[in-house]
């Protein structure tokens, strides 16, 4: 089985800015480590949801061999933020005590545009077959989540994948899904080697590989929602491994019909 690295984990030390509008509210921060990460944080958007997806998505797609910053466990203690100056950035850091994700800053890269950065068939079919994997309906020619640094692609921007645990309903009838978003998919164009895609992902991310990544995601982001949902972390964790296992054995659902949508297209 391919060696799942843990996550290091760090203490913020200091707020620079936000990166971006949106309900996500991520921000260019310092660790104590002196690195930069741009971290996401548990008091934004759909809370540790999110983190989940995150940590998830993006450490399937570092063992499928797909280039993903690192990330790391951020820790933001309960007088981190006091004196800053925007109220809003003060409430978030007050609702974000405790444990975060951060993902390390890459300097000096650019938006992965699909009319102008070559990708070859099989990195875009591998991709595409992850977020069809993933239920990631967020990389789209509008917002591709793509970028290029060194003049290689890297994925970011795993959040909105695994959108079924936010009712937690249909989970099973969710895995045998064609994803019928995939038709707004950045690559979907350029991915004409789908069927060797899936040969190589399903060498890549077996159910062990599974079980390891959703090993990782702490037990405090899976205790405490109200929402429907399994009661406890090990439950919780047993759903995510039980959705992505029955996934992958029924990849050519997906595979399939990414493929009758690209025909359409091209």
């Amino acid at each position: 089985m391919k060696t799942i690295e843990p996550l290091r984990r760090v203490a913020l030390t200091r707020y620079i800015e936000p990166l971006r509008e949106g309900g996500s509210l991520p921000a260019l921060a310092e660790a104590d480590d002196g690195f930069r990460y741009a971290v996401k944080f548990r008091g934004a958007g759909h809370g540790t949801k999110m983190l989940v997806a995150e940590l998830i998505g993006s450490e399937l797609a570092r063992a499928a061999g797909l280039r993903v910053p690192e990330l790391v466990f951020v820790d933001v203690d309960e007088d981190f933020g006091r004196t800053e100056g925007d109220e809003e950035i003060q409430d978030l850091l007050r609702a974000s005590r405790g444990l975060n994700l951060g993902l390390h800053f890459l300097s000096g890269t650019f938006t992965w545009d699909t009319l102008v950065n070559h990708t070859d068939g099989l990195t875009a079919s591998k991709v595409v077959w992850l977020d069809a994997f993933l239920l990631n309906i967020d990389r789209t020619v509008r917002n591709t989540n793509m970028l290029a640094w060194r003049q290689e692609l890297w994925l970011i921007d795993h959040g909105a994948s695994l959108y079924f645990h936010h009712s937690w309903s249909d989970y099973r009838k969710a895995a045998l899904s064609p994803f019928e978003y995939i038709k707004d998919h950045a690559l979907l164009r350029r991915a004409d080697c789908l069927d060797d895609a899936d040969a190589a992902m399903h060498r890549l991310i077996t159910p062990d590989v599974i079980d390891a990544v959703v090993a990782m995601v702490p037990d405090e982001w899976l205790e405490g929602n109200d929402d429907g949902g399994p009661a406890s972390p090990e439950a919780r964790r047993h759903v995510y491994c039980e959705f992505l296992k029955t996934r992958l054995a029924n990849s050519k659902i997906f595979v399939e019909h990414a493929k009758s949508v690209r025909n359409a297209l091209v």
